[in-house]
């Protein structure tokens, strides 16, 4: 499984790697001369990749939604969900 982690989150790639995850960062990509200036760019190159596309941006989800492609969405209604799960442990 190729996992492409969008330019917020640059660095999890490297910890996705040390868990074996086959990981790319958009960041590191572009730094490399690859053109990941546009979300159609990146969510192009995911596509093209077999990639699973791990991102914060709500469009570059709702695209992959529409486009059927894999995507992990790391938004508010996201991180709500974990804040309530931790303080249900409590």
């Amino acid at each position: 499984m190729k996992v492409l982690v969008d330019e917020m989150d640059d660095g999890w790639d490297d910890k996705l790697k040390d868990l074996g995850y086959d990981a790319y960062s958009v960041k590191k990509l572009r730094a490399d001369g690859y053109k990941l200036r546009t979300d159609y760019s990146v969510i192009n190159y995911a596509k093209e990749n077999n990639m699973i596309l791990v991102t914060r941006d709500t469009e570059s989800g709702q695209a992959c939604e529409e486009n059927d492609l894999p995507y992990i969405l790391l938004d508010n209604n996201e991180i709500f969900k974990i804040v309530v799960g931790k303080l249900q442990k409590i």
